[in-house]
C-alpha cells in the first residue's frame, strides 16, 4: 500500500499531457522501444487524427528510488471542455494530480477549471511547468501565475519539456515523495468503484475500478450495489498497454474486471463493487453529467433501429456523458434523442457510431426542451421541432432559461458582453476575483447557447473564459417553427424552433448554405424557409442540363427549340417525381450558421 501511486495529468488542452505521458511511460520501462510511439496511449483512430485526447486511459509504470520499488498508477486525461466528465472521473480514483502548464501560453480556462475538480477532490497538486525549450518560453512569468493560482512556493514547480525528455525524473520523484500513498484497509469489506468500462466484443463488458477498501480476488462472487446484480471474478488484472492477469488485487490499486457480463445497461459509471459474502456500503458515485446540447439522432435504414439501440449502449459504456431516450420523426422513422456535451461532443459519438459500429446515422438540428399552454388551457412539452402544435391552438410558449457564470481575463469583457447581448442575454453581476480576472452572470435562453455560444466564447476569449450554467425556469417567449421545404416537401429533420426576431435572418442563411451543400439534379430544386404558410427565404440549386442541341449542325431553330422545350418538359416532369438527395453535412450545416 505503501509504494503505491495514484495521479492524473490535468491542464488545458494542447499542453502536453500525452506527451509527458509517452516520456514517464519511457523512462520507467514500462514500454519497450518498439512498443512506442507518439501518443502511446491515444488508441482510438480519431485520437490520433484530430491529436486530441478524447478517452481517459489508466496504465500502471514500476518506478525504483531510493532502493524502493514503487507501482505508479497514471491516468492521462482529456483537455478538451466537452470531455470535462471524463477528467471529473479521472480525478475520482487518483490522490495526486500533475498539472501542466505551458510555459509559452501560461495560465488558461481549462487549467483552472481541472484545477478547482482536483481541489475539490483534495489531490495534492504537484505544477509542471511544459516546453520550456519553446523560443517563446516564458518561465519566469508563468511561474508567477502559477504560484498566485495554487499559491505554492516557486522551488516547487518543476519545470520540463516533455518533447526534449527533460525533467522527467524530477517528475518521477515528485509523484512519489508528494503525493500520499492511498488510504485504505486491504482487510475490510471491498469497496471498488468503477470509473470507466469498455466494451470487447469477445469477452463481454470489461471495467474498469479503484478499490478504496478491501481485497478482490480471481473467481468472488461480486455485487454491483447500484445495479444489484451478481457476477463472478473471471479475471482481474492491472491495466498497462496491455491487461496483465493478476490473482488479487488490493486497496489503493486501479485495475480491470472481466465477468462475462453482456448487458451494457447493468453497468455503471460511478457504481460500486462489493464482495456478496462481505459486502461493503456503497460510495458516492460522481454527479449526474449536464446535457448542453440535445439532438436526434436516427438510422439512414429504419430496420437498423435496434443495431443502433445496442451501438448506443455499448457506447454508453465507454462515454458516460452521453444521454439518450427513444424518439420518432416524421421523415427519419424511429431514432433517439440524445443529450452531449458539446458540439465536439456530438461530432465525436457520430463518428465513433460509424467507425467502431459501422452505424451510419442522421443527425437533426440540436433544440431544448420548450413548454407550450394551449388555447384550451392543457400545457404540453415540446422536444422537438416536430412537436409544436399549430399557431391557431397556441396561447403562450416557454422557453428555459439559464443562469450562466462566465469566467474570464479582464481583457475580454467587453466582446463577451457582446456576445451575450447578442444571444438575447441578460447582464445580472459582475465580480473581480482578482485585477486580472472577472466572474460574469448572465440570464440566458438556453436556446441560444445550445449552437455555437460556447465554441464563440472560446474564440472570442482565446479559450480562456469558462462557462457553468443551471435551469433557473421557463420565462414567455415569442419563438416560431421554421420549417424548409425542398420542391414543395417539407423536411422535418431540417426544421427549428427560433426565435422570431431572428427567424427571418436564419431562414436566409439556412437557403443559402443548404444551396452550397445540395448536389445538384436532373432537376432544379427550390429550397424554401417557412413560417407557417408565409415563405421568408427562398434559394433554387439549377439543374444540371445535357447540351441536348449539340448533335444540331446548323440547321433551322425550331429544330433547337423544339428539343430545348421537350427537355423543359422533362424536367418538370421529372421534379415532380423525383425526390431530392440530401447529404449528411446538410443536416450539420444547420449547426455551423454563423
Amino acid at each position: 500500500m505503501k509504494n503505491i501511486r495514484n495521479f492524473c495529468i490535468i491542464a488545458h488542452i494542447d499542453h502536453g499531457k500525452s506527451t509527458l505521458a509517452d516520456r514517464l511511460l519511457e523512462f520507467t520501462g514500462t514500454l519497450s522501444d518498439r512498443q512506442m510511439h507518439a501518443q502511446v496511449l491515444d488508441n482510438m483512430d480519431l485520437e490520433r487524427e484530430k491529436g486530441i485526447t478524447i478517452k481517459s486511459h489508466a496504465i500502471q509504470m514500476n518506478y525504483k528510488l531510493n532502493g524502493q520499488e514503487y507501482v505508479l498508477n497514471l491516468i492521462d486525461t482529456p483537455g478538451h471542455v466537452d470531455f470535462s466528465y471524463e477528467v471529473s472521473r479521472s480525478i475520482a480514483a487518483c490522490e495526486g494530480a500533475l498539472l501542466i502548464v505551458d510555459a509559452a501560453q501560461g495560465i488558461q480556462a481549462q487549467t483552472i477549471s481541472n484545477l478547482y475538480l482536483a481541489l475539490d477532490h483534495d489531490l495534492t497538486i504537484i505544477p509542471v511547468l511544459n516546453k520550456i525549450d519553446l523560443p517563446a518560453a516564458m518561465p519566469e512569468e508563468v511561474t508567477d501565475q502559477i504560484v498566485d493560482l495554487i499559491g505554492c512556493s516557486r522551488e516547487s514547480v518543476l519545470k520540463a519539456s516533455a518533447k526534449e525528455g527533460k525533467g522527467i525524473e524530477d517528475i518521477l520523484k515528485a509523484v512519489v515523495e508528494r503525493v500520499p500513498p492511498p488510504k485504505g484497509d486491504p482487510k475490510a469489506p471491498l469497496q471498488a468503484m468503477i470509473f470507466d468500462s469498455v466494451f470487447n466484443s469477445f469477452r463481454g463488458i470489461e471495467v474498469y475500478f479503484r478499490v478504496f477498501n478491501g481485497t478482490i480476488k480471481t473467481n468472488d462472487k461480486i455485487k454491483f450495489v447500484n445495479a444489484d446484480k451478481v457476477y463472478g471474478a473471471d479475471e482481474i488484472g492491472v491495466l498497462k498497454l496491455d491487461k496483465h492477469p493478476r490473482p488479487e488485487i488490493s486497496s489503493g490499486n486501479v485495475g480491470y474486471l472481466i465477468s462475462g457480463i453482456k448487458v451494457a445497461k447493468e453497468v455503471k459509471v460511478g457504481d460500486t463493487i462489493t464482495l456478496v459474502d462481505n459486502p461493503g456500503e456503497a460510495i458516492r458515485g460522481f454527479e449526474d453529467v449536464k446535457p448542453m446540447v440535445f439532438a436526434g439522432i436516427y438510422p439512414v435504414d429504419t430496420h437498423e433501429f435496434e443495431e443502433l439501440r445496442a451501438s448506443m449502449e455499448k457506447l454508453q459504456l465507454n462515454d458516460a456523458a452521453l444521454v439518450w431516450e427513444p424518439e420518432t420523426s416524421a421523415a427519419l422513422g424511429f431514432g433517439f434523442r440524445c443529450g452531449f456535451l458539446g458540439m465536439l461532443h456530438m461530432e465525436i459519438v457520430q463518428e465513433r457510431l460509424e467507425r467502431e459500429f459501422n452505424m451510419t446515422v442522421i443527425t437533426t438540428v440540436p433544440s431544448v426542451k420548450f413548454r407550450a399552454l394551449l388555447t384550451n388551457g392543457k400545457v404540453i412539452e415540446i422536444n422537438a421541432p416536430s412537436e409544436m402544435p399549430d399557431p391557431t391552438h397556441l396561447s403562450v410558449i416557454e422557453e428555459p432559461y439559464i443562469a450562466a457564470q462566465i469566467i474570464t481575463k479582464a481583457d475580454y469583457i467587453g466582446a463577451i458582453i457582446g456576445l451575450c447581448m447578442d444571444k438575447r442575454g441578460i447582464i445580472k453581476n459582475q465580480i473581480y476575483l482578482t485585477s486580472d480576472r472577472v466572474e460574469l452572470t448572465f440570464e440566458m435562453p438556453l436556446a441560444e447557447i445550445v449552437f455555437d455560444f460556447f465554441d464563440k466564447l472560446k474564440t472570442i476569449s482565446r479559450g480562456y473564459a469558462s462557462l457553468d450554467y443551471h435551469l433557473i425556469g421557463y420565462k414567455e417567449s415569442d419563438m416560431v417553427k421554421l420549417d424548409v421545404q425542398l420542391n414543395g416537401e417539407k423536411v422535418d429533420a431540417l426544421s427549428a424552433i427560433v426565435h422570431r426576431a431572428k427567424s427571418y435572418e436564419w431562414g436566409r442563411k439556412l437557403c443559402e448554405k443548404l444551396k452550397e451543400l445540395i448536389p445538384r439534379h436532373m432537376f432544379e430544386v427550390a429550397i424554401q424557409a417557412t413560417i407557417g404558410q408565409k415563405i421568408i427565404a427562398r434559394e433554387t440549386v439549377s439543374a444540371m442540363r445535357k447540351n441536348v442541341i449539340a448533335k444540331c449542325y446548323g440547321g433551322d431553330i425550331s429544330r433547337k427549340r423544339k428539343l430545348l422545350e421537350k427537355q423543359k418538359k422533362g424536367k418538370k416532369r421529372m421534379r415532380q417525381v423525383g425526390s431530392v438527395e440530401i447529404p449528411q453535412e446538410a443536416f450539420m450545416a444547420v449547426l455551423k450558421l454563423d
